[in-house]
């Protein structure tokens, strides 16, 4: 039997409009369950159908033939709050860190991007390590994850949408760390129409799946885990339960991160610039 899933919730480029058309039967790629066709609207080049699953809310693509194409650069010239969402982002994993109870474990970040995160994360004082199979590491060289290597905390901001298949995704993850926190915006039900939203991101074709708070916790049901949700962007998955007041303190604490940094931490730009000269060796 699985434990129970925790969700704590606090809810409450246009593309071209068509009617629902006619497919062959697909399944949802979280959870396998049939799904119905919702409406078609423009990625890129293509015109696209867009489909719900009933069961567990998830809002898939089509079969995403078009990756290759979408893909041809990994962050696409539209992501024009890449730096200021980097800078968030890492003072909210210091909080979840303190959260957790690791201030000083090793953070993997999986979809590190050109290696933002990661260096901010470090010059804090946070050990990250870098990972992305589809972009280049520019600026937290040498501080790359080995294969399989496991961590305290795995972070995946903004990647969710892009996976083909989330549940196998989220697996791996969590085989490498107990506590996963990842980011992409939850779509209303129902659907907003194409040209409504901006997260289908019409104009580069990346974003190909959508969660609902139901999805989550199917998830978290199917992998045995947790999910601790703001029921808007974030998402916290962990194999232990936390308590509420926990994690609001850490999604409403914005100035509790660089506190902590400076209090416990002492920041590593110093000792990795040495390492990586070579004037000193790896611990």
């Amino acid at each position: 039997m699985h434990p129970p899933a925790l969700i704590f919730f606090h809810l409450p480029l246009p593309m071209t409009l068509s009617v629902p058309a006619p497919s062959p039967v697909h399944n949802c790629r979280v959870c396998g369950g049939p799904v119905r066709a919702l409406f078609q609207g423009r990625l890129l080049s293509h015109t696209v159908g867009y489909e719900e699953c009933p069961a567990c809310g998830y809002v898939q693509t089509e079969q995403p033939h078009w990756l290759d194409e979408a893909y041809s650069q990994a962050i696409n010239v539209s992501d024009t709050g890449i730096l200021r969402r980097n800078a968030r982002n890492a003072r909210l994993v210091i909080r979840i860190l303190a959260l957790v109870g690791t201030l000083r474990g090793k953070v993997i970040d999986c979809a590190g991007g050109y290696g933002l995160l990661v260096r901010m994360l470090r010059d804090s004082g946070i050990n990250a390590r870098w990972a992305d199979p589809y972009c280049d590491n520019l600026v937290a060289r040498g501080f790359e994850a080995q294969a399989g290597e496991r961590a305290d905390l795995l972070t995946a901001f903004e990647a969710m949408e892009h996976f083909v298949h989330p549940a196998q995704e989220l697996a791996g993850m969590l085989a490498r760390a107990d506590h996963v926190l990842v980011s992409t915006d939850l779509i209303a039900d129902p659907a907003p129409q194409p040209g409504q939203w901006w997260y289908y991101a019409p104009e580069h074709g990346q974003h190909i799946g959508f969660f609902r708070p139901r999805t989550l916790v199917w998830l978290a049901q199917h992998l045995q885990c947790h999910v601790h949700s703001d029921g808007k962007s974030f998402h916290l998955f962990t194999r232990q339960p936390l308590p509420r007041w926990r994690w609001k303190l850490a999604r409403h604490t914005a100035k509790l991160g660089p506190l902590l940094a400076r209090l416990r931490l002492r920041s590593l730009v110093w000792s990795d610039r040495r390492l990586m000269a070579g004037e000193e060796t790896a611990g």
